[in-house]
């Protein structure tokens, strides 16, 4: 097989993060020059387009709604609350307690409603949970917290492993179904998996969202606030953050109306974005199964441009995810000069608008350039740090797939223990863009970096991730140094070649294990 080229790696992560793509925001120059980057690359080395009308170019049509900083969010106490306490209202600073996005797509959104707490705001009734019951949210502002009731039973929210009733998208979308007004997710960095610092960078600024149809609902206020602001949303029932959160994990969890009325006021910038997937595609040698591929996938886009930091306002995205688009290409580039192609052909798809909730997976897989039925597999890349060769690697979802045996071979010639998932809490297999994927039947998984390194102590490697998600994930100092070990990057991406090879031979279209819940997706 092709080697990979760490210095080509190199140098395409560090242009993608460069000053000149200024982040590579959707809908801006930076991310219009960052496709355009990645479309000539695919050109150079012979993948032909597999776009809209013989581009390499998947148009995808987004709305932006930018909050205004003088958005504004108040809670006033019922009478009878006021009086016991000796107080009226509560006022919260945008940006230092809360954030969020109106999703009317109206230049303003003005509201005054009543609160009711849900815990979690799940419904799900393969575990006999039902966070919704017996309430009528209708017109009212939801309070609830990210992730999902705690537990080590695998067949209950599958144990410690997240699942999408846990993530944040899930409860602005459930809400949105029940009719719901607002929706204020009180923020704590274990339920969340990530800090404050990277709520406000992600939802201080302009959201993207898929336009809405005529007369389609959509919440006012998409809102998170901080812990100490949820505070004081708990003392109204003279409760805490730490008590609510454990009735929210308690079974038997009913709603709690609270003695609120949230007033919001959301000035909101809009515009219609015309932005782009990215798609070439490597034809097969074998003539029937040629119609058929295996697709490579990385998100091109981050924050693009936002609030300083240390003067810095660029949002590089280095590792996020310029590393997992130079693999991409350098893939893409292996795969090209192979003197014998596989049988089946190689789809490399470099999508928009991960970051606003895999909005562009999610575009191409309701519309695939070829059935999706027809793509046997998906391996995703996303997020790849500059720490060099790890002994391990973690192949998030598929094990639960019937590529798992030719992953587990492609690890054993490759010396890697395959590991779990070391953060099955943050739900990382419905946080990237394989969840787009599978969610339309195909086969999807992430190849990710392993945390034993080589030559270095026993768990260096969970204390750099550690201090990478703190100081680095999605703040302005994500950013390339040349000083970077990129040879555990070579040895992904081979490992990432070498199983799309054996899948692209395979007689056998992969599928999906016995019970996923993804299987009767699969046609």
């Amino acid at each position: 097989m092709t080697e990979i080229s760490g210095d080509r790696i190199r140098a395409h992560v560090k242009f993608l993060s460069s000053d000149l793509l200024e982040g590579r925001g959707v809908g801006s120059r930076g991310g219009e020059l960052a496709s355009d980057y990645i479309a000539t690359q695919f050109a150079l080395l012979g993948a032909k387009p597999f776009g809209d009308s013989g581009t390499y170019f998947q148009k995808v049509t987004l709305m932006g709604s930018e909050p205004q900083a003088s958005s504004q969010l108040t809670a006033a106490l019922s009478e009878a609350r006021a009086t016991k306490d000796g107080g009226g209202s509560i006022s919260f600073r945008w940006l230092d307690e809360f954030v969020g996005v109106n999703l009317q797509q109206t230049s303003e959104a003005e509201f005054d409603a009543p609160a009711i707490f849900l815990g979690h705001g799940i419904t799900a009734p393969e575990y006999q949970w039902d966070d919704y019951q017996g309430v009528d949210v209708r017109g009212k502002v939801v309070v609830l917290f990210t992730n999902e009731p705690p537990s080590d039973d695998p067949h209950f929210f599958t144990g410690r492993a997240l699942t999408y009733y846990g993530r944040w998208t899930y409860k602005f979308e459930e809400a949105t179904r029940r009719g719901a007004i607002g929706a204020i997710i009180i923020h704590t960095t274990p339920t969340a998996s990530y800090g404050w610092d990277v709520v406000r960078a992600s939802w201080g600024r302009e959201d993207q969202h898929e336009k809405l149809a005529s007369g389609q609902h959509a919440l006012a206020l998409a809102a998170w606030v901080t812990q100490e602001a949820g505070q004081r949303i708990a003392a109204s029932i003279g409760s805490t953050v730490e008590e609510l959160l454990h009735r929210a994990d308690t079974r038997g969890f009913r709603a709690i109306p609270l003695p609120l009325r949230f007033h919001a006021r959301m000035p909101t910038k809009i515009r219609q974005i015309e932005t782009r997937n990215v798609v070439a595609r490597i034809e097969g040698s074998d003539p029937s199964l040629k119609n058929q591929a295996v697709l490579f996938g990385a998100h091109w886009d981050h924050l693009g441009i936002g609030e300083p930091v240390d003067g810095d306002p660029v949002y590089h995205g280095a590792v996020d995810n310029g590393t997992g688009c130079a693999m991409l290409m350098e893939m893409a580039r292996a795969w090209a000069e192979l003197p014998e192609k596989p049988r089946r052909s190689a789809l490399f798809v470099s999508v928009t608008s991960e970051e606003a909730g895999l909005l562009g997976s999610r575009y191409f897989g309701e519309h695939p350039p070829m059935p999706a039925g027809s793509i046997a597999a998906a391996l995703n890349f996303d997020g790849f740090q500059p720490w060099g060769r790890s002994r391990d690697v973690v192949v998030n979802g598929a094990e639960r797939t019937t590529v798992f045996p030719l992953v587990q071979e492609a690890a054993r010639r490759f010396n890697f223990a395959i590991v779990p998932d070391p953060r099955p809490e943050a739900g990382t297999y419905y946080r990237s863009d394989h969840f787009s994927y599978a969610r339309v039947g195909i086969p999807a998984f992430s190849i990710e970096e392993g945390q034993d390194l080589l030559g270095k102590p026993p768990g260096t490697g969970a204390k750099l991730f550690e201090e990478w998600n703190q100081k680095r994930y999605h703040q302005p100092t994500d950013k390339y140094r040349d000083d970077w070990d990129v040879s555990g990057m070579v040895e992904y991406a081979r490992f990432g070649l070498l199983i799309a090879t054996e899948v692209a031979n395979s007689p056998q279209l992969p599928t999906w294990r016995a019970g996923d819940e993804f299987l009767p997706l699969r046609k």
